[in-house]
């Protein structure tokens, strides 16, 4: 598989040849969608709390005779038909939401993201991506330079001055090699590889 390759002012260069295996398969849009699901899933936590009949606060006393009011019958205004009663299936902090995906099928999704994304011209190589100082302003003119308003950086080292410079620009992401996720893959319209990163996630997923 062929990948575009730029310079820095986003004007294709050549081309890199690329794993078959990572960056030229076929698109199963079914997996794809069951490994972002799960990946978004297996990111909650539990902390949605509701009270159950017991824990709400109320009185004991029966609200009104047992007949001749023409109303149903009640016993406790703790009651789920009621308003401020308990819940019936109250949500617990306890709830757990993870979904196992097999490494096999996680990479395999990875890949088809990444097929896809290559097919559609989404996805370019560059060689190096670095700036001199944590200053938001270098990497705001150095993305622009290359053409892109929204991208997600795939860097094969992230130091500090990059990973400064980089996270007050709300519709830029720069993550290594290793934390590329899923969501982040198909969120963002372009995405920005080094030829380190396209490396070592070939070595990490192929």
């Amino acid at each position: 598989m062929e990948l575009k390759l730029i310079n820095a002012q986003g004007q294709s260069s050549s081309t890199m040849s690329a794993s078959d295996a990572l960056f030229g398969r076929e698109f199963n849009e079914a997996l794809v969608h069951q490994v972002v699901v799960a990946y978004q899933a297996n990111a909650r936590s539990g902390n949605r709390k509701q009270k159950d009949r017991e824990e709400v606060h109320h009185s004991t006393k029966k609200p009104f005779r047992q007949k001749g009011t023409g109303r149903a019958r009640a016993g406790m205004t703790s009651s789920p038909l009621w308003r401020g009663g308990g819940r019936i299936f109250p949500n617990s902090p306890e709830e757990n939401f993870t979904q196992k995906i097999n490494r096999k099928m996680y990479r395999a999704g990875v890949a088809a993201i990444l097929s896809q994304l290559a097919r559609e011209e989404r996805l370019v190589v560059v060689e190096n991506f670095a700036v001199d100082a944590p200053k938001t302003k270098l990497v705001a003119q150095k993305l622009k330079a290359m053409g892109f308003d929204s991208v997600l950086v795939v860097t094969d080292s992230l130091d500090d001055n990059l990973a400064l410079a980089s996270r007050n620009l709300p519709n830029v992401l720069v993550l290594e090699a290793q934390q590329a996720d899923p969501v982040s893959l198909v969120r963002f319209p372009k995405v920005l590889f080094t030829k380190g990163a396209v490396a070592k996630i070939e070595e990490m997923l192929a």
